[in-house]
C-alpha cells in the first residue's frame, strides 16, 4: 500500500507518514476495497488553480483535486492538495491546521471510494464520512 507525499511549488513538511498511511488502509479496507498507490501533492493556490483550469476547465480555487485512478477494488490516485486553502480554511472556521488537513486528505480517499459531493445530500454524506473517517485517525 504504498503512499506517497510530494511538494510542488512551496516548502511544506507533511509529519506522521507512516501513522496517515495507516489510517488510510483502515478507512479504505472500511469500505471493502484496497489501497493500491496514492499519491498526494502539496502545493500553492496558484498550482492547483491552474491544475483546475487546464484539466477540469473550472475557473475557481479549491482546496483539493482528485485524480482517479482506481482498477476495480484498487484505490489509486493523484490528489494535489493547496496547502493556501487549507490554511485560509483552517482559520476562517477556527480550525486547528491539522484537523483540516487530514479532513480534506481523507476528503480525497473518499472520492476515490465512490462517494460524490455534488449535490447537498451528496455533500452531507460526504461530511458525515469525513468526520467517521477523522475518528480513526490517532497521531
Amino acid at each position: 500500500m504504498p503512499v506517497y507525499f510530494h511538494t510542488e511549488d512551496i516548502s511544506f513538511v507533511f509529519k506522521n507518514k507512516r501513522k496517515v498511511s495507516s489510517w488510510h488502509n483502515s478507512v479504505v479496507t472500511s469500505f471493502d476495497k484496497k489501497v493500491g498507490t496514492l499519491n498526494y501533492i502539496f502545493c500553492s493556490d496558484q498550482y492547483l488553480y491552474s491544475i483546475n483550469k487546464t484539466y477540469l476547465n473550472h475557473d475557481n480555487f479549491t482546496d483539493i483535486i482528485t485524480f482517479n485512478y482506481c482498477d476495480g477494488n484498487k484505490i489509486s490516485g493523484d490528489l494535489f492538495i493547496s496547502i493556501d486553502r487549507v490554511q485560509e480554511y483552517s482559520t476562517l472556521n477556527n480550525i486547528e491546521f491539522n484537523i483540516e488537513i487530514h479532513r480534506v486528505i481523507v476528503h480525497g480517499v473518499l472520492h476515490l471510494c465512490g462517494f460524490n459531493d455534488k449535490t447537498e445530500e451528496e455533500k452531507e454524506n460526504m461530511r458525515k464520512q469525513e468526520n467517521i473517517s477523522l475518528q480513526l485517525l490517532t497521531l
